[in-house]
C-alpha cells in the first residue's frame, strides 16, 4: 500500500505539475491576449485623437483662413477710406477755389457798376459843361 500511496502521491503531484502548467500556459496566453487588447485599444485611442485633432485643426485652419481674409479686407478697407478722405479734401478745396473765384466775380462785378456809375456821372458832367459852353457861345455871337 505504500507502493500504492506514493504512486498515487507521484500521479497527484503530476497531475498538480501538470494543472499548475496548464493554468500558466492559460495565465500566458490571457496575458497575451490582454497586450493585444491594450495595443488596439491604445492604437484606437491614438486614431481617435488623430482624428479629433485633425478635426479640430480643420476649423482652426478655416479661422486661420477667415481671420487672414478679415485683415486683407480691413487693409483694403482702410486703404479705400484714407483715398476717400485725400479725394474730399480735394473736393473741398475745390469747392473752397470755386467760393472764392465767385466771390472775386462779385467784387469785380461791384468794381464795373462803380466805374459805370462815376463814368455815368463824367458823362453827365462833361455833356453839362457842353450844353453850358456851347449856350455861351451862342448867347455871346448873338451879342
Amino acid at each position: 500500500q505504500v507502493c500504492r500511496s506514493k504512486q498515487t502521491v507521484v500521479e497527484i503531484s503530476k497531475m498538480l505539475t501538470s494543472m499548475v502548467k496548464e493554468y500558466q500556459v492559460k495565465q500566458a496566453k490571457r496575458k497575451q491576449e490582454q497586450e493585444i487588447r491594450r495595443k488596439d485599444v491604445i492604437e484606437s485611442s491614438n486614431e481617435l485623437t488623430q482624428a479629433i485633432v485633425d478635426h479640430l485643426n480643420v476649423g482652426v485652419a478655416q479661422a486661420y483662413l477667415n481671420q487672414k481674409r478679415l485683415d486683407a479686407e480691413a487693409k483694403q478697407l482702410h486703404v479705400g477710406a484714407t483715398n476717400f478722405a485725400k479725394q474730399t479734401q480735394q473736393w473741398l478745396q475745390l469747392i473752397d477755389n470755386f467760393s472764392s473765384a465767385l466771390k472775386e466775380l462779385g467784387d469785380v462785378e461791384n468794381w464795373a457798376r462803380s466805374i459805370e456809375s462815376d463814368m455815368q456821372v463824367i458823362q453827365n458832367t462833361l455833356e453839362i459843361a457842353y450844353k453850358t459852353s456851347r449856350q455861351t457861345q451862342q448867347h455871346n455871337a448873338s451879342k
